[in-house]
Parts: C-alpha cells; sequence; structure tokens
C-alpha cells in the first residue's frame, strides 16, 4: 500500500495546528458491509527502548493472516502527552502496515478516533493520512462521557458524548465483569458502524482478537529488544 510521509510537528502548538485543520477532514459516515480484511494496530514501549508497533493482518473469516512491525528509536519519539499520541505511535504503525503482505481495507487502532479533545484521536489521524476507514477501540476514556450507566451485560452499549451532548461513539461491555471499552469512529466510517464491526468480532477476553493479537505481539516484540 502506499504510505505518505507522516509530518512531525517542530512544536505543541504546531502539533494543536495539524490536528485542528486534519479534523475537518474527518468523514463520519460510511458501511463497513463486505469488509473482510482489517489491520488491527497495537504498540509498545519501555524506557529505554524503541517504540515498537505491531500490525496484525486479520481476515474476519480466516483469522489472522501476516504481521508487520515498526519500530521508532527513543530518542526520535515525539513527547509523550495525552491527546498527542499520534505523532508519537503513528510513524511506527506505518512502518508496521508497509511491512503487511496485503492492504486492509480497514483500520482498528488500540486508541481514540474522534473521542478526542480536538477531535483527531490516532485512529482518526491515521485514516485520514492513509485516507482509508479506520476505527478506535480504546481501554481507557479520554474525552466525553457515557450518557447512561453501561449494564453489565457482554455487547451492550451506551453512547459516548461530548460536554456539548454531541454523539462520540459508544462505551461498550465487550464481556460481563470486565471494564468498558470506548469505540469511536476514525474516519469513513459511521457511529453506528463502527460499533457493529467490533460486535462482530471474536472476543474471548476483554479485547475484540485482532487487537488482542496486535497487543501480545507488541509486548513481544518490546521483550524480545532486551
Amino acid at each position: 500500500m502506499e504510505i505518505p510521509p507522516f509530518p512531525r510537528p517542530e512544536s505543541l502548538e504546531a502539533a494543536r495546528a495539524l490536528q485542528e485543520a486534519l479534523a475537518q477532514r474527518v468523514i463520519l459516515e460510511g458501511s463497513l458491509e463486505g469488509v473482510r480484511l482489517l489491520a488491527a494496530l497495537d504498540a509498545a514501549h519501555k524506557r529505554g527502548k524503541p517504540l515498537v508497533a505491531v500490525a496484525v493482518l486479520y481476515h474476519l473469516e480466516k483469522g489472522p493472516l501476516g504481521l508487520g512491525r515498526g519500530l521508532v528509536p527513543e530518542e526520535a519519539l515525539f513527547p509523550y502527552i495525552p491527546g498527542f499520541l499520534s505523532f508519537r505511535e503513528a510513524p511506527a504503525y506505518l512502518e508496521a502496515l508497509r511491512a503487511l503482505p496485503e492492504a486492509p481495507e480497514v483500520l482498528l487502532v488500540d486508541g481514540q478516533g474522534i473521542a478526542h479533545p480536538r477531535g483527531l484521536g490516532i485512529a482518526s489521524h491515521l485514516g485520514v493520512h492513509l485516507d482509508l476507514p479506520s476505527l478506535g477501540v480504546a481501554k481507557s476514556l479520554l474525552f466525553g462521557r457515557p450518557e447512561a450507566p453501561l449494564p453489565q451485560e457482554a455487547g451492550q452499549a451506551v453512547r459516548l458524548l461530548s460536554p456539548e451532548g454531541r454523539p462520540l461513539g459508544y462505551a461498550y461491555r465487550s464481556r460481563t465483569g470486565v471494564k468498558p471499552l470506548y469505540v469511536s469512529p476514525g474516519h469513513r466510517v459511521g457511529l453506528e458502524e463502527a460499533l457493529a464491526l467490533v460486535r462482530r468480532l471474536p472476543t474471548r477476553f476483554r479485547l475484540p482478537e485482532p487487537l488482542r493479537l496486535a497487543h501480545l505481539e507488541a509486548g513481544k516484540a518490546l521483550a524480545a529488544l532486551d
């Protein structure tokens, strides 16, 4: 797949301005009907080591088909600042995507989509940068609030709202008895369609299986650097 270079802002102000500009290009509609091939993205980092990103190519009927890895040396990393994660992790994700045997139809990212203070979490940023449908599945809440208490049953969800009441995605109970996940569209997919795709994915534990595999592989790759 063709992957354009990822710009590195020279300051936090430049990064914020770029996020605000790219957020205007996010498209919050699009069907994922018929999608079969996705790339699940996760990353791992430990002080003194490179940041490791993994892309797992996953077929919804056949399971995992391939793996790509990307590294960014610690000295080259953008600083860790909440709300600016894409500038830190996206270069490694793009390298991992380049290594896949096939181009995915959609990106499934461990992180936020539009549930972000400036409407451009890492799933949205990658989606706009690559012009690919994308969605974020985050383990913690960065921005917004659930509109109601989340039911305890697996598969249930409540809308995630901005402070102004604008829908951002869903707080989603993937398994009974585990903490919720936060699903938000990234780019070229609607809110309900993003949740519907996550519900379609096999989920034996808290994370949908493609993301769980990416998480495990990122941990293995990081450990191998020791």
